[in-house]
C-alpha cells in the first residue's frame, strides 16, 4: 500500500513539492449561481430559514475555506487508495510475464 508520508517523502526528495500547496477553494459565478438557490432551498426546508443571496453567499464561503480542505484530503485519501489497488494490478500483470528459470 501506497501511503500519503511515502508519496511526500517520494515527491519531496525528487524535488517535486516545492511551492506544492492547496490551493484556495474558489467558485466560478456559474458555480455560485448553481450553489447559492441549493443552501437557499436547504435552509428553507430543513431549518425553516430565510436567508438573502448575500448571506448563502457567505455560508458558501465560509464552508468552503473551513470544510473544504476536509473534503479536498478525502479526496487525496481516495486517488491514493485508488492508486494502491492499481500498482497491485500492475504488479500482478508483471509477475504474470515472469518465466521459470530450469535448474
Amino acid at each position: 500500500m501506497i501511503s500519503a508520508g511515502r508519496v511526500l517523502f517520494w515527491r519531496s526528495s525528487l524535488g517535486l513539492n516545492k511551492g506544492l500547496v492547496m490551493s484556495d477553494i474558489k467558485f466560478t459565478k456559474e458555480e455560485k449561481e448553481t450553489l447559492i438557490p441549493k443552501i437557499k432551498m436547504y435552509l428553507y426546508e430543513e431549518l425553516d430559514l430565510e436567508i438573502g443571496n448575500f448571506d448563502a453567499e457567505f455560508l458558501l464561503d465560509f464552508f468552503s475555506e473551513e470544510v473544504g480542505p476536509y473534503f479536498y484530503n478525502r479526496g487525496i485519501k481516495d486517488s491514493l487508495d485508488m492508486l494502491d489497488t492499481r500498482m497491485e494490478e500492475v504488479k500482478e500483470s508483471i509477475y504474470v510475464l515472469e518465466k521459470i528459470a530450469k535448474r
